[in-house]
């Protein structure tokens, strides 16, 4: 009866097995082959706009993050729009009006960021 049981998980343990392999072989490849030599391009400020091994304390542009904040705000409308496009064959018309409330609501925002001048840098 056990044997029959692990016979149920063989493949599984097999697939498991081999993805492992697979990817610390994939890992070990591009450690080795990749250039790894430090210079400015890595130590240089990339995303965040200031230098990243100075004093935690110096003043620094706030615009950057209010950019992300919204890019993410914005970037959710996206993630709730596409699974009522996919749906929405199956709902009804008040659906519709839901969504399209909902792209209003946005859009009013988008404009009241706009005229407060946040997306300016």
């Amino acid at each position: 009866m056990k044997n029959l049981y692990f016979l149920e998980y063989q493949s599984l343990l097999y697939f498991l097995v081999v993805a492992l392999i697979i990817s610390l072989a994939l890992v070990t490849l591009s450690y080795l082959s990749a250039a790894q030599i430090g210079g400015t391009e890595k130590l240089s400020a990339y995303e965040c706009g200031f230098e990243p091994f100075e004093d935690a304390r110096n003043t620094f542009n706030i615009h950057f993050y209010i950019i992300a904040i919204l890019f993410i705000i914005f970037d959710i409308e996206v993630v709730l729009l596409f699974p009522w496009a996919v749906s929405s064959a199956f709902s009804g018309i008040s659906s519709f009006w839901i969504v399209i409330d909902f792209i209003l609501e946005l859009v009013v925002g988008y404009y009241y960021i706009f005229r407060k001048g946040s997306l300016i840098l």
